[in-house]
């Protein structure tokens, strides 16, 4: 099992820009990939502008196939121009967890 946990600095005037663009992600990912077992959109209450997704694949090959998925490269387009940088990415894998069964 392949956790990957994304952070994500929105430009300002952005932040409703940037959650329409990964619902797209979200929705896409969540009914049409078997292989994604958790997708969570997690916003900083200390920084409306920082955002964390957190997102269990069952293995790096259902990684793999969501990252050539066009919801993910749609919203990979949408929200490049609206972040401040470039998306910092942690990869874990998961040994106990509750959604392992």
């Amino acid at each position: 099992m392949l956790v990957q946990m994304v952070h994500i600095e929105v430009k300002p005037g952005h932040v409703d820009e940037f959650i329409e663009a990964f619902r797209i992600n979200y929705e896409g990912t969540r009914k049409n990939e078997e292989g994604n077992l958790r997708f969570d959109v997690l916003r900083d209450p200390e920084n409306e502008h920082k955002f964390m997704i957190y997102e269990v694949f069952s293995s790096e090959d259902a990684f793999q196939a969501h990252r050539q998925t066009e919801h993910y490269k749609e919203c990979v387009r949408r929200i490049d121009p609206i972040i401040t940088g470039p998306r910092t990415k942690t990869y874990f894998n998961a040994e106990m967890a509750d959604y392992l069964s």
